[in-house]
């Protein structure tokens, strides 16, 4: 057993203690039969929040409400969530209650995937009801019961399905995949957040181009943000990536670059991103572009930044499916180069120049020190301030 499981057993075992049942459960379950890192457990139990709050002296309610109760143990905090079945789905993503149980069975159930309804015991025994353990093995995406039935009860699992794909780059069961296609339009009623964290995590995954053309395929982009008339563009990106990995804010660029929408920044916070990714996906399109007119110089490589820079040309080569091999180092080594990597290393100051000049402050001063900046930059003057004092002498 995986050394995460072994330092969490005594939380099991003092649940047991107490007269009920606990087990490991869901995606670390999985990832352990997959032979992936473990980061941190969750534990499902017969106990209810209460109980569990009994049993253990350091407890946070993080979710009592559906059942999880944080448990703080030897320095780890553990997610325990009582058993539980789900009541009527009324807005295709929570159920109007929750009802707790004391069934391993009716718990698992519950779940959206078979690979995520395994449990194991303390001992490492697997209680795996619906044969998810051979779903991994057949590398297949499979609901638990009527997929249909699980699309309509949480719309979102549709997403968690394909961002599976680009995870393991598994198959989606045929059952499975007809109902995506059919339910798909459900995704108009799950916040844009939630599609988005989804989302994100797809473009991460090793299997992407594989998932971006089950994506386009089961029409699930028409019920994405600004994606719906972009399907060559999707499929492109697909094809760009199968032999090229880009980081998130790199791929968003890529898939900017090709749809190419009349404005950027409303395709972009559609999506509900954070302003800064927003920005930094705009400010690499922008270097892409650039980058098409002409090679870096010392003064492009300037106004752009080396982060954009590198990730600007990682979009482009990938555009233009040349190599990446050592390209960062030949722009690191240019930017090291640089007289200044920012204006705050001028020598002067705004106030230098107001002293100088004898001068209030005004626009002639931002003018000015642009000016200097360039010259800095193209070695015409040290960056020294009695040499740039000397070079503005008439």
């Amino acid at each position: 057993m995986h050394q995460v499981f072994l330092k969490a057993v005594p939380i099991l075992e003092k649940i047991e203690k107490a007269g009920y049942e606990a087990y490991f459960v869901g995606g670390s379950v999985r990832d352990y039969l997959l032979g992936k890192d473990i980061d941190d457990v969750d534990i499902a139990t017969s106990a209810l929040p209460e109980e569990v709050k009994a049993i253990f002296p350091k407890t946070v309610d993080v979710g009592i409400e559906h059942g999880t109760i944080l448990v703080l143990y030897k320095g780890t905090a553990y997610e325990v969530t009582t058993f539980r079945t789900d009541g009527e789905y009324k807005d295709f993503r929570h159920p109007e209650r929750v009802t707790f149980i004391r069934s391993l069975h009716e718990d698992l159930k519950r779940r959206d995937f078979t690979m995520n309804a395994i449990a194991m015991d303390k001992t490492g025994k697997i209680i795996d009801p619906f044969n998810g353990k051979q779903d991994l093995t057949d590398k297949r995406i499979r609901t638990v019961g009527k997929a249909e039935e699980r699309f309509q009860e949480d719309a979102l699992r549709i997403m968690r399905g394909v961002r599976f794909v680009s995870q393991l780059g598994f198959e989606m069961e045929e059952a499975t995949y007809r109902a995506l296609e059919e339910y798909a339009p459900l995704l108009i009623h799950i916040a844009v957040e939630r599609i988005y964290a989804e989302f994100s995590k797809l473009l991460e995954g090793e299997f992407l181009s594989k998932a971006l053309t089950l994506l386009v395929d089961a029409r699930i982009h028409h019920y994405l943000p600004e994606l719906a008339e972009y399907e060559k563009e999707i499929k492109k990106v697909a094809e760009l990536c199968e032999a090229t990995r880009l980081g998130e804010e790199e791929l968003w660029a890529l898939l900017l670059y090709l749809c190419n929408p009349k404005n950027d920044e409303k395709f972009l916070r559609a999506w509900k991103m954070p302003v800064k990714k927003i920005r930094e996906i705009r400010d690499i399109k922008a270097a892409v572009l650039r980058r098409e007119k002409e090679d870096w110089s010392e003064e492009m490589l300037y106004r752009t930044g080396l982060k954009i820079a590198i990730q600007a040309e990682k979009v482009y080569r990938t555009l233009k499916r040349i190599p990446f091999s050592g390209f960062p180092q030949k722009l690191e080594a240019l930017y090291e180069s640089l007289a200044i990597h920012n204006r705050k290393e001028l020598a002067i100051t705004g106030y230098d120049l107001m002293q100088w000049y004898n001068k209030k402050s005004g626009p002639w001063i931002k003018e000015m020190l642009e000016n200097i900046e360039r010259a800095v930059l193209n070695r015409e003057v040290e960056n020294d301030k009695a040499r740039i004092k000397e070079w503005l002498q008439p």
